[in-house]
């Protein structure tokens, strides 16, 4: 039995270098919300699982940085 209730697909971003970026929003049994970022580096899979504060505060650290650059 898994313990998520949904998983909605997002988006997908192809990065620099190969990377593959999948975007997904996990609902869990108990209603509980999570952005999960996951990067593909060849066979190599890093998952990151974001609450809305911190999906927050990443967004505008690296909306910031994006609009320097």
């Amino acid at each position: 039995m898994s313990v998520y209730e949904n998983i909605e697909d997002k988006g997908e971003i192809s990065a620099p270098w190969g990377k593959r970026i999948e975007i997904q929003e996990l609902t869990y049994e108990t209603g509980v919300k999570q952005l999960r970022l996951r990067i593909r580096e060849g066979r190599r899979i890093t998952d990151l699982e974001l609450d809305p504060e911190t999906a927050i505060k990443l967004a505008a650290v690296v909306g910031n940085w994006a609009d320097k650059a």
